[in-house]
């Protein structure tokens, strides 16, 4: 049982924690800030236009949490494998896949459904096609024959293929002329949007993922063992737990997270399938849960923190006739701070050196 002073002194850790987490988001705006006024720009108003476009307004807001949506859910699907010593770059291929799947479906019962079954059936369709795309590399990597690393990365592009198959095939729009999409889905397998915003129904996904997800890592006998496993994988199998199992059924629900991802994209937003519909999010979910360090609620900062800041982007080219890409520098001024100081904390079995 934890006295006052024990819970005193965590909380006294965890403020700390946060704090040097602050201090390094603060440094990378700083470097930032410096690489604007090299190219003669105001880094003042470029930071005031980003903000005020985003969450100065109800609609820059509500965009924000439009993107915060698949953010969560992708990286999500990085932080659960992560915690059995995993590596999923896999997120855009498995984000690609649910919504491959979730557009099946969708055709194949068009509007013969009630909203009541075809929103569910369209929900568990885009869990199962990126839980199976991720399951894959999660077979060999459990038979020991290739790295999920490499085969998560490389399976992103033949999703990616996949859907400009179908999309440009069997899925393409007869009367959509030489533009490739799929025929506009039926509202009875749309995902209903909240109020008069394009905020959708995936976001109660994302937070119900994000709970459950919190719950089971923290107060679960799964969550302990998976600790476990991902401490030392080889005095884990020593005492009997299942390492195999563990790496499929974790990696399974990590890509049908990111398959919701997808799901929601095609189901809410988009209406249809067209080629190229994400923007990068599992690759920028996979960024965001390693900003977070694998933290559940760390997750839900850094995913708010990076739809500002991709959003900002289209802000900074018409006030500051800056670049979309400049984002993508902050981005990795943010990653790079903020791991440096990870990894220089982590001795990995070295002694460190002393000095003379």
């Amino acid at each position: 049982m934890l006295n006052g002073n024990s819970l005193a002194q965590i909380g006294k850790q965890q403020f700390s924690g946060l704090l040097r987490y602050m201090a390094m988001l603060a440094l990378a705006l700083l470097v930032f800030a410096l690489v604007l006024l090299i190219f003669g720009k105001n880094p003042a108003q470029a930071y005031a236009d980003i903000f005020s476009s985003t969450i100065g307004s109800s609609y820059g807001l509500s965009e924000a949490l439009v993107k915060v949506i698949p953010l969560v859910l992708c990286a999500l699907a990085v932080l659960l494998p992560a915690r059995i010593g995993l590596v999923n770059v896999g997120g855009e291929g498995q984000l690609y896949m649910g919504a491959l799947l979730a557009t099946w479906g969708a055709l194949a019962v068009g509007d013969s459904l009630p909203a009541v079954v075809g929103i569910p059936l369209m929900i568990l369709l885009g869990f199962v096609g990126g839980g199976l795309w991720a399951a894959i590399p999660a077979f060999l990597r459990a038979r020991g024959w290739l790295n999920e690393t490499i085969s998560t990365l490389l399976l992103n592009y033949v999703a990616v293929l996949w859907v400009n198959f179908f999309v440009f095939g069997p899925f393409k729009d007869p009367e959509s002329a030489n533009f490739p999409q799929s025929v506009l889905f039926a509202d009875s397998v749309r995902l209903p949007f909240i109020g008069n915003s394009r905020v959708h129904f995936g976001l109660v996904l994302g937070l119900i993922a994000l709970a459950v997800l919190y719950f089971v890592l923290k107060r679960t006998r799964w969550g302990y063992e998976m600790r476990a496993i991902g401490g030392n994988p080889e005095a884990a199998r020593r005492h009997g737990l299942p390492l195999t199992r563990y790496i499929l059924v974790t990696m399974f629900i990590a890509g049908g997270l990111a398959g919701l991802a997808g799901m929601g994209e095609v189901m809410a937003i988009q209406g249809r399938l067209r080629p190229g519909f994400s923007p990068g999010y599992g690759y920028m979910g996979f960024l965001i849960s390693w900003l977070a360090l694998h933290n559940p609620l760390g997750v839900v900062v850094m995913s708010f923190l990076i739809a500002i800041i991709a959003l900002g982007g289209d802000t900074l080219q018409i006030t500051q006739g800056m670049p979309f890409s400049s984002v993508n520098v902050l981005m990795s001024l943010i990653l790079f701070i903020v791991l440096g100081k990870f990894f220089n904390n982590m001795s990995f079995g070295w002694p460190k050196r002393e000095a003379k």
